[in-house]
């Protein structure tokens, strides 16, 4: 495996604070070789290994470049470039995802009020970092993470219409909802055909405690 580096491009590199080393290892993981015994014959290599993890170029568990990994790689395939471009997850869409994320696990539903006892969405700053962390993983996208929410908060309303029970009850803060991963069986579930069928007809009143 060769790694070709311009006088230009490896200015670039130091300035970002970016060596060899992790540049061979990035390549070595992008090419799917098992890093392991290198990382467990060597604590230099292994701490390479583990600057990867730190500067989100690779995912902490399975070993995939993240869309700054990949960044970083195309930027040295690219003849005569002189700059990393780093894309970065759009505001706009983790403010769609904020906005749609229920305030408190309190809502009204095609004429029946659910009442329920805590605020849901909180953390936003928190909320924002976590969102942009998992964008920039490479695994899943923006547009995935707001159609995994919606799916989920739909399933959840029309679950406590048929039952009469608060079921948004059992829906996590947002903080721990994307720091457990709780969209991803739900993004699984669209991936897979999966559909929620609404009910047609309204109740008459009633509120659910």
């Amino acid at each position: 495996m060769r790694l070709s580096v311009t006088p230009e491009q490896f200015e670039e590199l130091i300035k970002r604070s970016y060596n060899l080393d992790i540049l061979y290892l990035l390549k070595l993981i992008d090419e799917q070789y098992d890093v392991s015994p290198l990382c467990e014959g060597s604590m230099r290599i292994a701490a390479v290994y583990q600057a990867l993890i730190r500067k989100g170029l690779i995912t902490e568990n399975d070993d995939k470049l993240t869309t700054l990994g990949r960044d970083l790689l195309d930027f040295l395939n690219i003849k005569g470039s002189a700059k990393i471009i780093k894309r970065k997850p759009a505001t706009t869409d983790f403010e769609e995802w904020w906005k749609i994320y229920p305030g408190t696990d309190s809502f009204d539903y095609k004429g029946k009020k659910f009442t329920g006892t805590r605020a849901i969405r909180k953390g936003k700053d928190e909320c924002r970092l976590k969102f942009d962390k998992i964008i920039l993983e490479g695994e899943y996208t923006a547009a995935q993470l707001i159609a995994a929410l919606n799916f989920e908060i739909l399933q959840k309303k029309e679950s406590s219409l048929q039952t009469s029970s608060n079921r948004m009850t059992f829906m996590q803060n947002s903080v721990t909802y994307l720091n457990q991963r709780a969209y991803e069986p739900y993004i699984e579930l669209i991936n897979s055909g999966e559909q929620i069928k609404e009910s047609l007809q309204k109740p008459k009143g009633g509120t659910d405690i």
